[in-house]
């Protein structure tokens, strides 16, 4: 898969979200789009890697102890 079909992915569901919203004022575009592609991200790859955080930590070119922050904050800790 390309960078390209995931920029498409991305900005389909910008142009969703805003549309939804009718007009009204988006807020804190960039937290709510970091936050909403984190969870599913770091899902996939840890399954993907097979529950080995080593791998995936350097998958997701992170540091270990910080993928076990991030999955612990999103309760995807086993």
């Amino acid at each position: 898969m390309s960078r390209k079909v995931i920029d498409e992915a991305v900005r389909a569901s910008v142009e969703q979200y805003l549309s939804d919203l009718r007009g009204a004022e988006p807020g804190r575009l960039h937290d709510l789009f970091m936050a909403a592609a984190e969870r599913p991200l770091l899902d996939v790859v840890m399954r993907h890697a097979e529950g080995n955080q080593s791998r995936a930590a350097e998958w997701l070119g992170i540091n270990r102890n910080t993928l076990r922050r991030k999955l612990h904050d999103h309760r995807l800790l086993k």
